[in-house]
């Protein structure tokens, strides 16, 4: 089935690519049909968010950032490829979620952006997967997200 219309069906739309947020390449390939997309918050449009998962944010609040950033992801990867329907597999996936030092639920907000993936892509192409708490992100944004995906010849 065409990602579009998956995207579609989940009542989500792709949003435009977010803009660059200093010295860096949003996109690099590298090696055979491989693209590495830098890390990407959950901001999609005017609307700021800021704060800590744990103690401004609900894990279930996180899991739409995780999956919003992941919808910047793939904004980025499509501004590079053209059409997503030209991605095989997500191989990698890195989400950092800024955490109040109590906050032990990384994982389960980082699931937002991966059951995306999983919608997408099915079930079979889960990327690998790490979840890391940190004390702050730029911008004091509550989730970022970066990724690898394998891009079809």
């Amino acid at each position: 089935m065409n990602i579009y219309d998956k995207l579609k069906e989940l009542n989500l739309e792709l949003p435009a690519a977010p803009p660059k947020g200093g010295v860096y390449s949003p996109c690099q390939e590298f090696g055979k049909g491989l693209v590495y997309i830098s890390g990407c918050g959950p901001v999609i449009g005017a609307d700021r968010i800021s704060g800590k998962l744990g103690k401004d944010f609900t894990t279930e609040e996180g899991k739409v950032f995780s999956r919003d950033a992941m919808l910047n992801v793939l904004a980025v990867l499509q501004d590079k490829i053209g059409d997503l329907n030209r991605v095989k597999c997500p191989v990698k996936i890195l989400t950092f979620v800024a955490s109040a030092d109590t906050f032990l639920e990384q994982p389960a907000v980082a699931n937002g952006g991966s059951e995306l993936l999983a919608a997408l892509f099915g079930q079979e192409n889960v990327p690998a997967r790490s979840a890391i708490g940190v004390n702050v992100l730029p911008g004091n944004i509550p989730v970022e997200t970066e990724a690898i995906f394998e891009i079809k010849e």
